[in-house]
């Protein structure tokens, strides 16, 4: 008997033919060579949520489609469509579009499904977006990196649930101001614009990090994966001391769902030391196939992810394992820990943007933690300007996220006060008006005090 893991996207197919596939709730046909949808997909109508046509030769999709009336997440990235199709607009379920690398030039108003959560159109060729895209009050995250936008619509300044969004790698000439007053957004990324541009080699300028040639390092096993590269363990022959174990990062193309690889490593390069934040050693040179990469200080596996990345039903929330617990010593340990690093960060011009549990690594002994994957991260001046304020204001908002999860977490002594005094800092986090919140710098003072 095969198990799920091991069917190919043909195996799948023969089955849906053959009626083997009754009750779905989710349907996977990534890379299976489809140029239409299988009419036999609309057999599953009264169960299918979650379909992934991801891979394949399609430029359209067919009106029946809201005959799948329960269809919550719709996956189509790595397709040739030209356009969003408008059917999707009529999907009234539909929360999460995802259309990453296809070849869009066209948003209609009447595409946007009325209950759009999660929209993902990175790496296309947008140039506008329409007004409507302002009126889906459930609008939570907005993935744009990757294309050639220069305006946003005014009417995302009424999107108050927006929380991500990704405008890296585009045409701003300027950040777009009605940004600074969303009172939830808390992860942007708008690096590898014409205005981010400047400001980036400006922070980087005499900050490089030296070079270390491919041949120097014998690459191991593999580590792990995130959005924009493969992590290896590897042999750097070529160290000071003779030799030393590292980890290379290897990434996986010239655009990633957060924007481009050489903004990444010039954060990493930027960030400078400091004991909440992984080393680096340097840039990788001369790789036989031109790949960018990173070598990094290598982790002891005592170092732990603090949770999973969210999923398509939390969209914006981290995953953690709901058995797990941590004292108060710990949970100080780590939100300070990871206020300071945020504190370096903003001082040095940086804003992580991607300041999530998933981006964590932890001791479980001590609470120690560090904060990684830069792929996100935005230079800004450190200027005091209101512009600055409020991007390190929106990481404050991402910080009193991270608190109140781990006051959830807590295995604390009734009446500690101290846990009383770790949700009132994740409260005075969270303010609505982001010039109201704390800074990271005051936020890691006060978690470094005795409470």
């Amino acid at each position: 008997m095969v198990s799920d893991a091991a069917r190919t996207p043909q195996d799948t197919l023969e089955r849906l033919r053959r009626g083997a596939l009754a009750g779905a709730v989710r349907l996977d046909l990534d890379h299976a060579g489809l140029s239409t949808l299988p009419p036999e997909v609309f057999g599953l109508a009264d169960t299918l949520e979650v379909l992934n046509l991801s891979g394949n030769a399609l430029d359209a999709l067919p009106e029946a489609l809201p005959r799948l009336h329960r269809l919550r997440v719709l996956f189509c990235s790595d397709n040739p469509f030209t356009e969003l199709p408008e059917v999707l607009g009529r999907c009234a379920s539909l929360e999460v579009v995802g259309f990453k690398a296809c070849r869009i030039r066209r948003v209609a108003a009447t595409a946007l499904p009325p209950r759009l959560r999660w929209l993902i159109l990175t790496d296309n060729q947008l140039e506008s977006l329409p007004d409507e895209l302002g009126r889906r009050p459930g609008l939570h995250k907005l993935m744009l990196a990757g294309n050639r936008l220069d305006t946003l619509p005014r009417t995302l300044s009424g999107c108050h649930g927006l929380e991500l969004l990704r405008l890296s790698a585009n045409r701003f000439e300027a950040l777009p101001e009605l940004l600074l007053d969303l009172p939830r957004l808390t992860w942007l990324a708008c690096a590898g614009n014409p205005f981010a541009d400047a400001i980036e080699a400006e922070a980087v300028a005499g900050r490089q990090a030296p070079g270390i040639a491919w041949s120097d390092l014998a690459l191991g096993e593999r580590l792990g994966e995130g959005a924009s590269g493969v992590i290896h363990r590897a042999c750097w022959q070529g160290a000071d001391a003779g030799t030393e174990d590292v980890a290379v990062k290897l990434f996986k193309g010239t655009m990633t769902s957060d924007g481009l690889p050489r903004c990444e490593m010039d954060a990493c390069t930027a960030a400078g030391c400091h004991p909440a934040l992984i080393p680096v050693h340097g840039r990788l040179d001369a790789h036989p196939d031109g790949v960018d990469g990173l070598v990094l200080g290598l982790i002891d596996p005592v170092w732990r992810n603090l949770a999973g990345p969210p999923s398509l039903h939390s969209c914006t929330r981290d995953v953690y394992d709901p058995a797990w617990r941590l004292d108060v010593d710990r949970a100080l340990r780590l939100a300070g820990d990871i206020a300071s690093a945020a504190a370096h960060l903003h001082a040095r011009g940086l804003v992580h943007g991607d300041l999530y549990a998933h981006n964590i690594l932890w001791r479980a002994d001590s609470g120690a933690a560090l904060l990684g994957d830069f792929g996100a991260a935005t230079f800004h001046r450190p200027d005091g300007s209101v512009l600055a304020r409020t991007l390190q204001a929106m990481e404050v908002r991402a910080l009193g996220l991270l608190l109140g999860e781990l006051v959830q977490h807590l295995d604390a002594v009734p009446g500690d006060p101290r846990a009383a005094a770790l949700e009132a800092l994740a409260t005075r986090c969270l303010h609505p008006v982001p010039l109201q919140r704390p800074t990271a710098a005051t936020l890691a003072e006060a978690l470094q005090r005795p409470h």
